[in-house]
């Protein structure tokens, strides 16, 4: 079985740097193209402050709105005070999907030992995957190969279009 829509995606880029307009966002942008090459519809990118709060609220409006089957973030994940993503993340989640998150830290593990510093996480909010990615172009770049592969399954099972798993290793 085939998708009956294209995945329908959004990219929320967390940056203080990008919010005020001293630093321009190189990966949103890079995951928009990523998206779009893999035949997913998306609109153009969020961009939101380092702030918990802010992030919860524009989390929330987009997978509430019932429009947005996939969420990826980027930005905010590391170990800087003011990274909060994660925690923001989880704030909103009704189901986690470790999967994901387990996968790019190893897949970033094998570039770099910086990879074990991402703390990054991926969730279901109502009938919408979340998942955070790192802040560079270059990580998105990396980390979107990893969970490319399974996105389309992921997001058939959630519209309740894919219930056998077996053929796909997963389950």
């Amino acid at each position: 079985m085939t998708l009956q829509l294209p995945i329908r995606a959004a990219v929320v880029t967390v940056s203080d740097k990008g919010f005020a307009g001293t630093r321009v966002d190189g990966s949103g942008p890079t995951l928009q193209v990523l998206l779009r090459e893999m035949g997913a519809e998306v609109g153009e990118p969020y961009l939101v402050p380092d702030e918990q709060e802010q992030i919860e609220r524009l989390l929330k409006q987009i997978s509430d709105s019932g429009d947005i089957d996939l969420i990826l973030t980027t930005g905010g994940t590391g170990l800087a005070p003011r990274d909060r993503t994660p925690e923001a993340t989880l704030a909103v989640a009704d189901r986690l999907v470790p999967g994901f998150a387990e996968a790019i830290r190893s897949s970033s593990l094998a570039v770099t030992p910086h990879g074990m510093l991402t703390r990054g996480v991926s969730v279901i909010r109502g009938r919408t995957l979340i998942i955070n990615m790192s802040g560079s172009p270059k990580a998105c770049n990396e980390q979107f190969a990893t969970v490319a592969p399974a996105l389309t399954h992921a997001v058939e099972t959630l519209r309740g279009q894919a219930y056998e798993c077996a053929g796909h290793g997963a389950g």
